[in-house]
């Protein structure tokens, strides 16, 4: 590992990744919300840690931002041990929970002023900062109004400007788009896009599959407390067979014939649901003609053919058996919330 010289200036680690986990377990009595998390983020990409409610998502940032020991395992963040270099790692880092935490009664700027506070940045640069960050949220009509009277989106670019106030290299993002209406999300994709094409590293955790598709570089599947798969979107796409093709018959009477005309087409097995029909292929869009010809010279009437790529919900469907918005019982976590950055 190297180090990075200035003087003056605190030594930071140079590492290829910003963040690193290895075998991470986490008990709670005797429920194991970690059962071995490996993880590793490089700089400047967006990791997506993606499972369902209860997984160990929020347990894994947790323990990244110190707000939480691990029960065993390591881990570093920006080059730095999260249990023996607590500090250095809060002063590396920008997290954004699961619900806005700002101070409703505050206004905008008053509530990025106090973050500054906390961080003991000097005031002109506090004040400087807090412009181009409500600039940039598209907060600044609104900076002098009450937090209160701001709408969920709203409120969400609030939390995450208030965790840039103190410029972090690394961003832990813990489901924030969590409540959002569509257009607030797809607003808040939108910043967070742009904050990685500015150099920041992200690790996102979401229940989102459309999210992670639209937004990680890496994804990392995880469901009770494991890491079940990782790779891009495409990867992960691709372990369950690539394209399938859906057909909707003209009347589900012809769906035995479309099985037989369609026998040398598909590389699979069908499945059919009334007049609906789905199965794997290969070749790509050719196969489609393929399918009309095999189709027609049977008579088998068509009302609409497609050819589709896989979803992540059929991704992790196929890899965990029930889809990604599904509950599981999670164990309570100390309330206690933090933001942390570094300083300047």
């Amino acid at each position: 590992m190297r180090r990075q010289e200035s003087p003056g200036v605190t030594f930071v680690p140079v590492t290829e990744y910003a963040v690193q986990a290895e075998g991470l377990v986490k008990e709670f009595g005797d429920v194991k919300a970690l059962n071995g998390i490996d993880l590793v983020v490089p700089r400047g990409k967006v990791v997506g840690l993606l499972g369902p409610n209860g997984s160990g998502k929020t347990t894994t940032v947790r323990i990244l931002a110190t707000l939480l020991k691990a029960t065993s395992g390591s881990a570093q963040v920006n080059g730095f041990d999260v249990q023996r270099q607590a500090d250095d790692v809060r002063r590396s880092i920008g997290l954004t929970g699961q619900y806005a935490a700002v101070d409703e009664f505050l206004t905008g700027r008053e509530n990025l002023t106090m973050f500054g506070g906390l961080f003991h940045l000097e005031k002109n640069y506090v004040a400087s900062r807090s412009d181009e960050l409500l600039h940039k949220f598209d907060l600044a009509d609104a900076a002098d109004r009450p937090a209160k009277t701001y709408s969920g989106g709203m409120r969400r670019r609030l939390d995450l400007a208030a965790s840039l106030i103190a410029k972090p290299g690394i961003l832990f993002l813990d489901e924030p788009t969590t409540g959002l209406d569509p257009r607030s999300r797809i607003g808040l994709w939108d910043v967070i896009s742009e904050l990685v094409s500015e150099g920041t590293t992200v690790l996102l955790t979401t229940q989102y599959l459309d999210e992670a598709d639209q937004l990680a570089d890496d994804i990392v599947v995880i469901d009770h407390g494991q890491v079940i798969a990782h790779g891009t979107s495409s990867e992960l796409k691709d372990q369950i067979g690539g394209d399938r093709i859906e057909i909707t018959l003209n009347d589900e009477q012809s769906a035995a014939r479309a099985i037989d005309a369609l026998s040398g087409v598909v590389t699979g097995e069908p499945t059919t649901d009334g007049a609906q029909y789905s199965a794997p292929v290969a070749g790509g869009s050719s196969v489609l003609i393929d399918a009309v010809r095999a189709l027609d010279a049977q008579n088998v009437g068509v009302a609409d053919i497609a050819l589709r790529r896989p979803t992540l919900d059929d991704v992790f469907l196929t890899l965990t058996g029930h889809g990604a918005e599904d509950q599981q019982p999670e164990r309570p976590e100390p309330s206690r919330r933090g933001r942390r950055g570094g300083r300047r």
